[in-house]
């Protein structure tokens, strides 16, 4: 998967199995892995292999920019993301971007967060929420 450096905005190729290792930027060595905020799925492809070889749970947000409810829940990933990093891979889906990933996990509304266990759905929740109650609903 790609991961944008949050210093020097630098895409660096990161192989899934590694998303809870350390690792760091190729261009400005700035720490990358693990990750401590939510990485932005860009293609199916890239969340198929996200979900299936993560060695560690993905909570996938599926939402939209349109979205109010999703915009309030933003802020509350990212601070789950902080807090479960090395644990946990936060990761967003762009329902607009990305219709073909929402339908075939059967999203019908937004906010929806999927937790993925070895590849397989093990949870989900909808609408907005504090991270303290999306950790608490899902058990992550």
């Amino acid at each position: 998967m790609n991961l944008e450096c949050s210093q020097c905005q630098k895409l660096n190729r990161v192989p899934v199995g590694r998303v809870a290792d350390r690792a760091r930027c190729a261009a400005c060595k700035a720490p990358l892995l693990p990750l401590s905020r939510p990485v932005a799925v860009r293609s199916q492809e890239e969340f198929e292999e996200l979900v299936r070889q993560a060695p560690v749970p993905v909570l996938v947000d599926f939402w939209a920019n349109w979205c109010g409810p999703c915009r309030a829940v933003a802020p509350e990933l990212e601070a789950l993301a902080r807090d479960k990093a090395g644990r946990v891979v936060i990761a967003k889906v762009d329902t607009e971007a990305l219709p073909a990933v929402a339908g075939r996990i059967g999203i019908r509304s937004i906010p929806t967060m999927v937790l993925f266990r070895g590849g397989t759905e093990a949870q989900r929740v909808t609408g907005a929420m504090p991270a303290g109650a999306i950790a608490a609903r899902l058990a992550i």
